[in-house]
């Protein structure tokens, strides 16, 4: 029987976060999530309007669309790494895209799977002065490790309750992998938000940082 994944949504736009903000990107939303942050804006999405796809149906649907780049989001899109191994083994050639993984960075084991297909990653640090979610920062160093022969970033969702441990542990992993961090200011953003300050003591400890704001909800794109 051939595999199938479980698919929220799947639609074209521009890409409004991370490195490559400005980019026409395919985006493969697929459902379910390991996490449940405070802030996420895709959990609302109705479990009633998902579909499951086959791979030569994902394909086909793929297809359709001009854009270069394929950006396998979530929810948590490794949760279903078994699929997707399957599924850039057999078409990731004939397709010639781009692979784009956007990922929560807590499943490091799932990633081993499908690390070989991947082109580019990009990993959240989930903080939970922001998120509510507890983070050890360990598995995050683990994903690291396995993701470090890619090309791979983080992004940080932060607010005005951001702590100096989360900054320094934010650091550590800047420092031991030197990826780039993009910082992103969670919003709307609060007047008491010293978004400055905190790029400054980060910016003290590790300077491959950005600055950069969700682009895509200033230019009202999904």
């Amino acid at each position: 029987m051939e595999k199938t994944c479980k698919i929220a949504e799947i639609f074209e736009s521009i890409q409004g976060e991370g490195l490559y903000i400005g980019q026409k990107h395919l985006f493969v939303r697929l459902f379910g999530c390991n996490l449940n942050c405070k802030y996420c804006d895709t959990k609302v999405l109705d479990d009633k309007k998902s579909v499951i796809l086959t791979k030569s149906a994902l394909n086909d649907e793929i297809s359709r669309y001009g854009a270069k780049t394929i950006s396998f989001t979530g929810g948590e899109p490794l949760l279903q790494s078994e699929f997707l191994k399957s599924f850039l083994a057999e078409y990731k050639d004939p397709l010639k895209k781009q692979i784009y993984l956007e990922t929560n960075g807590s499943l490091p084991y799932r990633l081993r799977e499908v690390i070989d297909y991947i082109d580019i990653i990009a990993m959240d640090i989930k903080l939970e002065s922001a998120t509510g979610e507890k983070n050890d920062f360990s598995i995050n160093d683990e994903f690291l490790l396995v993701a470090r022969d890619s090309t791979v970033f983080a992004k940080v969702v932060f607010d005005e309750n951001i702590t100096d441990k989360e900054i320094s542990e934010i650091g550590n992993l800047g420092l031991k992998h030197g990826i780039e961090i993009i910082l992103q200011p969670k919003m709307p953003i609060g007047k008491n938000f010293d978004i400055a300050g905190v790029f400054q003591k980060l910016f003290e400890k590790y300077q491959r940082i950005r600055l950069i704001p969700q682009v895509h909800k200033f230019l009202n794109l999904p």
